[in-house]
């Protein structure tokens, strides 16, 4: 990996970060554009970026992976503004959380540290939202700690209701023996299928690949018995466009195994584009799905 890469990476993340609106919590803080809170725990140093009103309902966001927290810009206006909104940079990935003593080496120590985030934001329950690997662990949170998430909402989830593509890993194969920045791009590019990409976005994508990371944690997709004794209120936004699945495979499996979900599908849309393609119908979609399905906590 080139010396200068993690330089080049924080560069571009504060690049991309630096399009986030104006805090309405305290706009005017030393922090810019968006809230940084940093949480210790034995797996080392979490870094949150929150946005919105401090007395709004919290709403957690989980970024995809090979992508970072910076990433739900074109999104935290919207969201920020109705909720307060964390946008967590998971350890041990791309990112400005840093690795501890203890390292993340199983599920249940990811699903541990996110315990340990929820506890270090002070939530007993919040709507927890995650697109990609990040829509697959607040699934399997959902599923093992209920009683902490109020509703659900999974953004083109993988391995949760279906296996990827033997196309999409054949393509991926080269950036995960070798990561590089060149090769991330070239496969994003390939997964968007000719689409305009964000180019703060692709950027930052290239240069996570060559960040120093922890091999990920990756664990099984959840059983038909897990997901048909799932209660959560849940709502299941799928890229109409994307290459890592079969989306009507996917929306049909949910249908048949998590029938109280809604689910919904943005056309034209890549798997990688989202969060931020089509980000205003996106949010409407989360923010209405809240509303109207989860409401207000009970006092």
């Amino acid at each position: 990996m080139p010396a200068a890469a993690p330089t080049a990476f924080y560069a571009a993340y504060d690049a991309v970060l630096d399009r986030w609106p104006a805090s309405t919590a305290s706009p005017a803080s030393p922090a810019g554009r968006v809230e940084r809170i940093d949480l210790d725990s034995a797996y080392g140093t979490t870094r949150v970026l929150a946005h919105g009103p401090a007395d709004g309902e919290p709403l957690v966001l989980l970024h995809g992976g090979g992508s970072t927290a910076a990433v739900w810009f074109a999104n935290i206006a919207d969201l920020g503004g109705e909720r307060r909104v964390y946008a967590v940079d998971r350890i041990g990935e791309a990112g400005r959380s840093r690795c501890g003593e203890r390292p993340i080496r199983s599920v249940p120590d990811l699903l541990d540290w996110l315990d340990g985030v929820f506890d270090g934001l002070g939530l007993d329950r919040a709507d927890l939202c995650g697109h990609s690997y990040g829509a697959w662990l607040a699934l399997t949170y959902a599923l093992r700690t209920p009683r902490r998430v109020r509703g659900l909402v999974l953004l083109d989830p993988t391995q949760c209701f279906a296996g990827h593509r033997p196309g999409y890993l054949l393509h991926a194969l080269p950036m995960l023996l070798r990561p590089t920045a060149g090769r991330a791009r070239a496969f994003l590019r390939w997964e968007s299928g000719g689409a305009e990409l964000d180019p703060g976005v692709l950027e930052l994508y290239g240069l996570a690949a060559e960040f120093p990371r922890r091999k990920v944690v990756v664990g099984k997709r959840p059983t038909t018995a897990q997901l048909r004794g799932h209660a959560l209120p849940t709502l299941v936004v799928l890229a109409g466009a994307s290459r890592a699945h079969d989306v009507r495979r996917v929306e049909k499996e949910v249908r048949e195994q998590l029938p109280q979900a809604e689910t919904a599908v943005l056309p034209g849309v890549s798997h990688h584009a989202m969060p931020a393609a089509r980000a205003g119908e996106l949010d409407k979609l989360i923010l209405d799905f809240l509303a109207t399905r989860v409401g207000r906590p009970s006092s």
